[in-house]
Protein backbone atom coordinates (compact mmCIF):
# COMPACT_ATOMS: atom_id res chain seq x y z
CA UNK A 1 0.00 0.00 0.00
CA UNK A 2 2.78 2.22 0.43
CA UNK A 3 4.83 1.60 -2.44
CA UNK A 4 4.15 4.63 -4.18
CA UNK A 5 5.74 6.82 -1.34
CA UNK A 6 9.61 6.91 -2.17
CA UNK A 7 10.67 5.93 1.59
CA UNK A 8 14.56 6.41 2.55
CA UNK A 9 15.59 4.05 5.26
CA UNK A 10 19.42 4.85 4.48
CA UNK A 11 20.95 6.20 7.39
CA UNK A 12 24.60 6.73 8.68
CA UNK A 13 25.27 7.94 11.83
CA UNK A 14 27.40 6.76 15.52
CA UNK A 15 25.02 7.28 18.23
CA UNK A 16 26.48 9.91 20.79
CA UNK A 17 28.78 11.50 17.82
CA UNK A 18 27.25 15.09 16.73
CA UNK A 19 27.48 15.42 12.92
CA UNK A 20 26.88 19.02 11.01
CA UNK A 21 23.93 17.88 8.35
CA UNK A 22 24.33 21.09 6.71
CA UNK A 23 25.94 24.71 6.99
CA UNK A 24 23.55 25.78 10.01
CA UNK A 25 22.45 22.35 11.11
CA UNK A 26 24.26 20.18 13.51
CA UNK A 27 22.28 16.57 14.57
CA UNK A 28 22.98 14.32 17.27
CA UNK A 29 20.91 11.11 17.39
CA UNK A 30 19.78 9.04 20.42
CA UNK A 31 19.77 5.26 21.14
CA UNK A 32 16.09 5.27 21.36
CA UNK A 33 15.19 3.58 18.78
CA UNK A 34 12.10 1.25 18.43
CA UNK A 35 8.99 0.40 16.18
CA UNK A 36 8.13 4.10 16.32
CA UNK A 37 11.37 5.87 16.47
CA UNK A 38 13.12 3.76 13.78
CA UNK A 39 17.26 4.81 14.72
CA UNK A 40 16.05 6.94 17.44
CA UNK A 41 15.64 10.54 18.25
CA UNK A 42 17.45 12.96 16.36
CA UNK A 43 18.13 15.95 18.00
CA UNK A 44 19.13 18.84 15.83
CA UNK A 45 21.85 21.93 17.08
CA UNK A 46 21.16 25.60 14.91
CA UNK A 47 23.63 27.76 14.38
CA UNK A 48 27.11 28.42 16.03
CA UNK A 49 27.84 29.44 19.52
CA UNK A 50 24.55 30.89 20.50
CA UNK A 51 22.23 27.95 19.39
CA UNK A 52 18.94 26.85 19.38
CA UNK A 53 17.83 22.91 19.78
CA UNK A 54 14.92 21.54 18.01
CA UNK A 55 13.50 18.15 19.82
CA UNK A 56 16.21 17.40 22.27
CA UNK A 57 14.84 14.14 22.81
CA UNK A 58 13.98 11.64 25.25
CA UNK A 59 15.54 11.51 28.94
CA UNK A 60 17.59 9.16 28.48
CA UNK A 61 21.72 9.84 30.65
CA UNK A 62 23.67 9.59 27.88
CA UNK A 63 21.92 11.28 25.08
CA UNK A 64 21.68 14.52 27.55
CA UNK A 65 25.53 13.95 28.74
CA UNK A 66 26.21 13.60 24.45
CA UNK A 67 24.16 16.90 23.82
CA UNK A 68 25.92 18.32 26.55
CA UNK A 69 29.48 17.51 25.08
CA UNK A 70 28.65 18.61 21.89
CA UNK A 71 27.59 21.90 22.69
CA UNK A 72 31.03 22.70 24.84
CA UNK A 73 31.75 26.26 24.67
CA UNK A 74 28.33 26.87 22.84
CA UNK A 75 24.95 28.37 24.83
CA UNK A 76 22.00 27.20 23.83
CA UNK A 77 19.75 30.20 23.82
CA UNK A 78 16.33 28.71 22.17
CA UNK A 79 15.07 25.13 22.69
CA UNK A 80 11.68 24.51 20.33
CA UNK A 81 9.87 21.54 20.56
CA UNK A 82 7.63 20.02 17.56
CA UNK A 83 5.23 18.17 20.08
CA UNK A 84 4.96 16.60 23.48
CA UNK A 85 5.73 12.51 23.16
CA UNK A 86 8.23 11.23 25.63
CA UNK A 87 10.92 10.77 22.80
CA UNK A 88 10.80 14.39 21.60
CA UNK A 89 10.32 17.11 24.65
CA UNK A 90 11.62 15.61 27.88
CA UNK A 91 15.36 16.30 27.72
CA UNK A 92 14.11 20.25 27.70
CA UNK A 93 14.59 20.02 31.36
CA UNK A 94 17.79 19.16 32.07
CA UNK A 95 19.27 21.77 29.07
CA UNK A 96 16.87 23.98 30.35
CA UNK A 97 18.35 24.18 33.68
CA UNK A 98 22.32 23.59 32.62
CA UNK A 99 22.03 26.67 30.01
CA UNK A 100 18.80 28.89 31.31
CA UNK A 101 17.61 27.78 27.84
CA UNK A 102 13.60 29.26 27.42
CA UNK A 103 11.30 26.24 25.65
CA UNK A 104 9.30 27.16 22.83
CA UNK A 105 6.60 24.96 21.66
CA UNK A 106 2.63 25.02 20.94
CA UNK A 107 1.02 24.26 24.78
CA UNK A 108 1.33 20.81 27.08
CA UNK A 109 0.22 17.68 25.45
CA UNK A 110 -3.28 17.52 24.23
CA UNK A 111 -3.25 21.26 24.48
CA UNK A 112 -4.51 21.81 21.29
CA UNK A 113 -8.10 19.56 21.92
CA UNK A 114 -10.18 19.71 24.71
CA UNK A 115 -9.25 16.01 25.22
CA UNK A 116 -5.65 17.40 27.25
CA UNK A 117 -3.44 14.92 28.41
CA UNK A 118 -4.57 12.50 25.98
CA UNK A 119 -2.19 9.62 25.55
CA UNK A 120 -0.77 8.48 22.19
CA UNK A 121 1.56 5.79 20.47
CA UNK A 122 4.73 6.86 22.43
CA UNK A 123 3.22 8.44 24.77
CA UNK A 124 2.95 12.27 26.14
CA UNK A 125 4.93 14.07 28.29
CA UNK A 126 2.84 15.48 30.67
CA UNK A 127 5.15 17.75 32.63
CA UNK A 128 6.03 19.95 29.72
CA UNK A 129 5.07 23.61 29.68
CA UNK A 130 6.42 25.53 26.97
CA UNK A 131 8.48 28.76 28.44
CA UNK A 132 6.76 30.93 24.98
CA UNK A 133 3.43 29.42 23.86
CA UNK A 134 4.65 29.64 19.99
CA UNK A 135 1.51 29.31 17.27
CA UNK A 136 1.47 29.38 13.48
CA UNK A 137 3.30 32.11 11.66
CA UNK A 138 5.47 33.24 15.25
CA UNK A 139 8.87 34.04 14.48
CA UNK A 140 11.81 33.39 16.86
CA UNK A 141 15.17 34.77 15.61
CA UNK A 142 18.83 33.76 16.86
CA UNK A 143 22.57 34.51 16.40
CA UNK A 144 22.64 34.13 12.65
CA UNK A 145 19.31 32.10 12.20
CA UNK A 146 15.59 32.77 12.02
CA UNK A 147 13.01 30.13 12.64
CA UNK A 148 9.12 30.53 11.90
CA UNK A 149 6.33 28.18 13.53
CA UNK A 150 4.32 26.22 11.48
CA UNK A 151 1.36 24.51 13.36
CA UNK A 152 0.69 21.25 11.67
CA UNK A 153 -2.13 19.46 13.91
CA UNK A 154 -2.69 15.81 12.92
CA UNK A 155 -0.14 13.33 14.64
CA UNK A 156 -0.62 15.68 17.79
CA UNK A 157 -3.02 18.56 18.25
CA UNK A 158 0.49 20.48 19.51
CA UNK A 159 2.77 19.54 16.34
CA UNK A 160 4.64 22.16 15.33
CA UNK A 161 7.46 22.03 12.46
CA UNK A 162 9.74 24.93 12.06
CA UNK A 163 11.04 26.29 8.78
CA UNK A 164 14.73 27.78 8.66
CA UNK A 165 14.75 30.69 7.16
CA UNK A 166 18.35 30.63 6.12
CA UNK A 167 18.60 27.24 4.39
CA UNK A 168 14.83 27.15 3.66
CA UNK A 169 14.63 23.98 5.11
CA UNK A 170 11.77 22.65 7.74
CA UNK A 171 12.11 20.96 10.72
CA UNK A 172 8.96 18.77 10.35
CA UNK A 173 9.26 16.45 13.59
CA UNK A 174 6.80 13.10 13.29
CA UNK A 175 4.36 15.19 10.74
CA UNK A 176 6.56 14.22 7.79
CA UNK A 177 9.38 11.33 8.22
CA UNK A 178 11.19 10.09 5.13
CA UNK A 179 11.31 6.19 6.52
CA UNK A 180 7.83 5.52 7.41
CA UNK A 181 3.97 6.92 7.60
CA UNK A 182 2.85 8.97 10.92
CA UNK A 183 0.53 7.41 13.03
CA UNK A 184 -2.45 9.45 14.06
CA UNK A 185 -4.76 8.24 17.31
CA UNK A 186 -7.32 9.75 18.06
CA UNK A 187 -8.25 11.41 20.92
CA UNK A 188 -5.56 13.79 20.03
CA UNK A 189 -4.43 12.42 16.65
CA UNK A 190 -6.65 13.84 14.21
CA UNK A 191 -7.05 12.58 10.10
CA UNK A 192 -9.22 15.60 9.27
CA UNK A 193 -6.16 18.10 10.71
CA UNK A 194 -3.57 15.59 9.66
CA UNK A 195 -4.86 16.07 5.82
CA UNK A 196 -5.46 19.79 6.12
CA UNK A 197 -2.05 20.16 7.62
CA UNK A 198 -0.20 18.09 4.45
CA UNK A 199 -2.18 20.47 2.15
CA UNK A 200 -0.11 23.45 4.25
CA UNK A 201 2.97 21.70 3.66
CA UNK A 202 1.45 21.02 -0.52
CA UNK A 203 1.35 25.00 -0.77
CA UNK A 204 4.66 25.85 0.75
CA UNK A 205 8.39 25.43 -1.03
CA UNK A 206 10.76 24.26 1.43
CA UNK A 207 14.12 22.60 -0.45
CA UNK A 208 14.13 20.13 2.15
CA UNK A 209 12.92 18.27 5.57
CA UNK A 210 14.65 17.08 8.25
CA UNK A 211 12.57 14.85 10.49
CA UNK A 212 12.95 14.02 14.00
CA UNK A 213 13.38 10.47 12.95
CA UNK A 214 15.22 9.16 9.90
CA UNK A 215 16.97 10.82 6.67
CA UNK A 216 16.07 14.22 5.29
CA UNK A 217 13.59 14.58 2.82
CA UNK A 218 15.41 15.85 -0.30
CA UNK A 219 12.18 16.22 -2.61
CA UNK A 220 9.30 17.33 -0.20
CA UNK A 221 6.84 18.24 -3.74
CA UNK A 222 6.96 14.89 -4.41
CA UNK A 223 7.02 13.26 -0.86
CA UNK A 224 3.65 15.09 0.96
CA UNK A 225 1.20 14.59 -2.45
CA UNK A 226 2.62 10.56 -1.75
CA UNK A 227 1.82 10.29 1.78
CA UNK A 228 -1.21 11.94 1.16
CA UNK A 229 -2.51 9.74 -1.60
CA UNK A 230 -1.27 7.31 0.47
CA UNK A 231 -3.74 8.33 3.15
CA UNK A 232 -6.31 8.56 0.89
CA UNK A 233 -5.99 5.22 -0.24
CA UNK A 234 -6.42 3.95 3.27
CA UNK A 235 -10.24 5.37 2.89
CA UNK A 236 -11.16 3.87 -0.09
CA UNK A 237 -9.56 0.88 1.30
CA UNK A 238 -11.31 0.69 4.62
CA UNK A 239 -15.15 1.87 2.11
CA UNK A 240 -14.07 -1.24 0.15
CA UNK A 241 -13.94 -3.26 3.61
CA UNK A 242 -17.42 -2.00 4.56
CA UNK A 243 -18.99 -3.13 1.12
CA UNK A 244 -17.27 -7.13 1.55
CA UNK A 245 -19.00 -6.95 5.08
CA UNK A 246 -15.67 -6.32 7.09
CA UNK A 247 -17.54 -4.07 9.71
CA UNK A 248 -15.21 -3.71 12.56
CA UNK A 249 -11.33 -2.79 13.01
CA UNK A 250 -10.30 -5.77 14.00
CA UNK A 251 -11.60 -7.08 10.89
CA UNK A 252 -10.07 -4.33 8.67
CA UNK A 253 -6.65 -4.52 9.97
CA UNK A 254 -5.15 -7.81 8.67
CA UNK A 255 -7.45 -7.06 5.14
CA UNK A 256 -5.33 -4.24 5.51
CA UNK A 257 -1.76 -4.40 6.47
CA UNK A 258 -1.29 -7.66 5.43
CA UNK A 259 1.60 -7.09 3.50
CA UNK A 260 2.91 -3.82 5.02
CA UNK A 261 3.92 -4.01 8.27
CA UNK A 262 4.22 -7.88 10.89
CA UNK A 263 1.61 -8.55 12.92
CA UNK A 264 3.04 -7.30 16.48
CA UNK A 265 2.25 -3.57 14.41
CA UNK A 266 -1.29 -4.04 13.91
CA UNK A 267 -2.64 -2.35 17.20
CA UNK A 268 -0.99 0.85 16.00
CA UNK A 269 -2.47 0.83 12.46
CA UNK A 270 -5.80 0.05 14.29
CA UNK A 271 -5.47 3.33 16.09
CA UNK A 272 -4.76 4.83 12.27
CA UNK A 273 -7.84 2.93 10.83
CA UNK A 274 -9.98 4.58 13.71
CA UNK A 275 -8.75 7.97 13.05
CA UNK A 276 -9.54 7.40 9.40
CA UNK A 277 -13.15 6.18 10.57
CA UNK A 278 -13.67 9.10 12.87
CA UNK A 279 -13.22 11.09 9.52
CA UNK A 280 -15.44 8.91 7.80
CA UNK A 281 -18.09 9.50 10.25
CA UNK A 282 -17.71 13.45 10.55
CA UNK A 283 -17.92 13.52 6.45
CA UNK A 284 -21.03 10.90 6.91
CA UNK A 285 -19.50 8.58 4.60
CA UNK A 286 -19.57 5.78 7.18
CA UNK A 287 -22.40 5.27 10.39
CA UNK A 288 -21.13 4.13 13.48
CA UNK A 289 -22.97 2.38 15.84
CA UNK A 290 -22.63 3.13 19.85
CA UNK A 291 -19.30 5.57 20.65
CA UNK A 292 -16.35 6.16 18.20
CA UNK A 293 -13.78 3.87 19.57
CA UNK A 294 -11.35 0.31 18.71
CA UNK A 295 -14.66 -1.69 19.51
CA UNK A 296 -17.04 0.21 17.53
CA UNK A 297 -18.86 -1.61 14.66
CA UNK A 298 -19.36 0.85 11.40
CA UNK A 299 -21.29 0.32 8.55
CA UNK A 300 -22.45 2.14 5.02
CA UNK A 301 -25.27 4.37 5.38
Amino acid sequence: MADGIPFDRSLDFEYGQVEAVSPLIRRVIAPNGGPFTFHGTGTYVVGRGKVAVVDPGPLLTSHIKALKNALRGETITHILITHTHRDHSPAAAPLKQEWSAPTYGFGPHGGGRIEAGAVVEAGGDDSFMPDVVTTDGDVIEGAGWTVEAVHTPGHTSNHLCFHLKEENALFSGDHVMGWSTTIVSPPDGDMKNYIASLDKLIDRRDDIYWPTHGAPIRDPETFVPAIKLHRLGRENQILQCLKDGLTTIDEMVPQMYANDIPPAMYPAAARSILAQLVWLVQKEQVLAEGDLGIETTFRLP
